[in-house]
This record gives C-alpha cells, structure tokens and sequence, in this order.
C-alpha cells in the first residue's frame, strides 16, 4: 500500500508521536551501588560520632555527609530521563545543569535486550541502542521498567520509521 492509498485518517495517525516510555531508570537497578553507599554512610556516621569527645560538631559533620553519601546517588538516578517515542529517543541527564541527547529513530542501526536473572525478578532490563548518528553512535537504556513491551515497539516503529523514510541498507559484502 503506497501513501497515496492511505486514508487522511491513518496518514494522521502515522505521524502523531506516541510515548512509548518516559521516566528514569528504576532504583532497583543501582540496589548494589546504593547499598555500597548506605554502609559507606554508616560507618562515616558511626565513626563521626566515636569522635564526639573532640567537639560536638563532628557528628554534626557526619550525619551530613552520611546523608550526602546516601541522598547524592539517588538524585543523580532521578536526574537521567529516557523518553522513547514513536520517532526518537531523547536521553536527558544532570543534577545542576541538564544535557539532553535526541537520536531520531530513523538512524538507529540495530537494538539489543539484556536481563539478567535478578534483573528478571525486579521486571527491570537494558536496551541498547546502536546507532549510525555521529554524537550518539550508541546508547544505553538502563533499569528500564517492564522493558519487553518498550523493546519490541521500538524494534517494530525503527522499521516503519526507515521505510517511511526510504532508508535502506546496503551490505558491502
């Protein structure tokens, strides 16, 4: 069926942009990491506070790195949005200033789906993206929430993409 054949209806709906995830990385997926963090704070907290004897302000000292030690890396998870739509992908991270990527769909050379066993109990995985674009030649969706469903319409949406588009792909071999 060409694009002339196509009612005004489906051409319109084709074009719309659908979300097909937005959101940040799940905190399961950094559980190790955090808990690194979280005894890292402890012992600063506890060793603080072994300290009291040299000045009050000393556990003072170490209860707010203890919470920095904690609080900074979960911030710095929540400051990275992934937002995949029917046509891009736009990759948002920073704490203070923020940097957005956007890698349209059509340059996308091929998609991989990785879950580890653990991943797999907490519903979480990664996509990787491979792209042909010069500033994001690949791209990593960490600790994506139910991340099948997400795979498979990027998987079937980069196809229509590129025939819509009419790239094609040509082997050297």
């Amino acid at each position: 069926m060409t694009d002339e054949n196509l009612t005004r209806d489906e051409q319109a709906k084709d074009e719309r942009e659908e979300v097909y995830y937005q959101g940040s990385p799940s905190l399961w997926g950094y559980v190790g990491k955090l808990l690194v963090c979280g005894l890292l704070a402890l012992g600063t907290a506890i060793g603080c506070f072994a300290l009291t004897p040299y000045g009050w302000y000393i556990p003072l000292l170490g209860v707010l790195a203890a919470t920095a030690l904690i609080v900074i890396p979960v911030l710095l998870v929540r400051s990275t949005r992934y937002r995949v739509t029917s046509y891009r992908i736009d990759f948002e991270r920073g704490l203070l200033s923020k940097s957005i990527d956007t890698l349209e769909l059509w340059h996308v050379e091929d998609i991989k789906f990785h879950q580890t066993f653990l991943n797999r109990l907490l519903g979480i995985g990664q996509i990787t993206v491979i792209s042909g674009d010069d500033t994001t030649p690949e791209l990593v969706l960490q600790s994506i929430p139910q991340p099948r469903p997400v795979f498979d319409a990027m998987k079937q949406r980069i196809i229509t993409v590129k025939r819509q588009r009419g790239v094609i792909k040509i082997d050297a071999g």
